[in-house]
């Protein structure tokens, strides 16, 4: 009998399975997003309703405890997850990288404990970028051996989902100069989580500032940077477009639901009825289009991750693979950014001055739209593509060139 050398195994979910499982619990988070982005809720509640229910382990394969679904299936929930609440599906971003990183891993009793902590519930959130412009080259952060064990201390700052996790994912360098990522407790004292996150839109992924004073993490959650999963710079991007993508799906359900409802047209209309304008419909159409369009680029990129596993577990680590996801991503993010940001603003136009009533709050869409890609921007990436069609540049760039581990910046 052969030993298995990593836990990644062929995918056994069935979408509709899983939309089954999840989609109540997608509409129950939906009911409440208005309030909670009125008012700045924070969904501790709906996160734990999503844990309990598996969505944190919904890559882990069926044999190891969880649901055994695809990449591609996990992108299609982040993005049903999207249109219901952008902010949610962004909490999850890193918890569900980190549990592919150790899928990825090899087997090993540490790896184990991990794929255990994760279905008993643990949440895990991010602590990889530091403020002030500072790179990876460049990181303040410190990992440092002490006797058995680990101590970890410094500041990070874009901690997307850390005031609903039980451990934070931190990057640091250790006396070595080597880059090392330590797993601590959030409760752990030294650990101090902020909500100081004043962009206008992801409100409330509590995406603010964690501190680290000499907290302690145990010899088993400390790993090299270095044999982090070679995907994951395209697991963080496409799990940010699987946000988009909602976006973009809930711009339209919106936006369709406010023509319908609107009672009375402009004077330069084409018909009394708005409904009925043909000119309206058109923009609605063009929105349609355009979640069309995001759609199909996320399932596209998706599946390029996919091959990317398919890889992994037959033993063929070819640089291919990653060049052929890296351009798929990049031509997935380049759509996807741009029918974000186009349904989101060109929506209104089908829809009357009430639209922009703060009780309908369809700016939200808008503002979350255009905050997402500002922490990737789009502005270099038909370039690298040119580059790579044209001289054959690899397109791929290592983590030290990515700044901030593929997270954003």
């Amino acid at each position: 009998m052969t030993v298995p050398t990593m836990y990644l195994r062929e995918p056994t979910a069935d979408i509709d399975t899983l939309r089954a499982r999840f989609g109540p619990l997608f509409a129950r988070v939906a009911e409440g997003n208005l309030e909670r982005e009125r008012s700045r809720v924070f969904p501790h509640e709906q996160v734990r309703w999503l844990n309990d229910a598996g969505l944190g382990t919904v890559r882990i394969p069926e044999e190891y405890g969880g649901l055994g679904a695809s990449l591609e299936q996990t992108f299609a929930l982040l993005a049903d997850l999207g249109e219901a609440d952008a902010n949610e599906s962004h909490i999850w971003r890193n918890h569900l990288a980190f549990v592919e990183d150790r899928l990825d891993a090899p087997v090993s009793d540490t790896n184990d404990t991990w794929l255990k902590r994760f279905l008993a519930g643990a949440f895990v959130g991010g602590g990889w970028t530091e403020a002030n412009n500072v790179t990876l080259a460049k990181l303040a952060t410190t990992v440092s051996a002490e006797g058995d064990h680990w101590v970890v201390s410094g500041a990070k700052y874009y901690a997307t989902g850390s005031l609903y996790a039980d451990w934070l994912d931190v990057i640091g360098r250790g006396h070595d100069g080597g880059l090392w990522t330590a797993l601590v407790r959030a409760d752990d004292p030294g650990v101090t989580v902020i909500d100081d996150w004043k962009g206008f839109g992801q409100r409330t992924t509590a995406s603010g500032s964690a501190r680290y004073d000499r907290v302690r993490a145990e010899r088993g959650d400390v790993f090299p940077v270095a044999e982090r999963f070679s995907y994951q710079p395209h697991f963080y991007q496409i799990a940010m477009l699987a946000v988009l993508t909602g976006i973009t799906r809930a711009a339209l359900r919106d936006g369709s639901a406010a023509l319908t409802q609107r009672a009375r047209n402009y004077p330069q209309g084409l018909t009394e009825t708005p409904s009925e304008d043909a000119q309206l419909l058109q923009v609605i159409g063009q929105v349609s289009a355009d979640a069309f369009a995001a759609q199909a680029a996320l399932e596209k990129a998706a599946r390029s991750l996919n091959h990317i596993v398919v890889g992994r577990r037959d033993g063929d680590n070819s640089r291919q693979r990653l060049i052929d996801a890296e351009v798929a991503v990049t031509q997935a993010q380049l759509v996807i950014i741009a029918a974000a940001l186009r349904a989101t603003t060109n929506v209104f136009d089908a829809l009357g001055a009430s639209a922009v009533s703060e009780e309908l709050l369809l700016d939200r869409h808008w503002r979350n739209a255009r905050t997402l890609p500002s922490h990737n921007p789009r502005v270099y990436r038909a370039r690298i593509l040119g580059d790579w069609l044209i001289n054959g540049k690899d397109p791929v760039p290592n983590l030290a060139a990515l700044g901030r581990g593929g997270q954003g910046n």
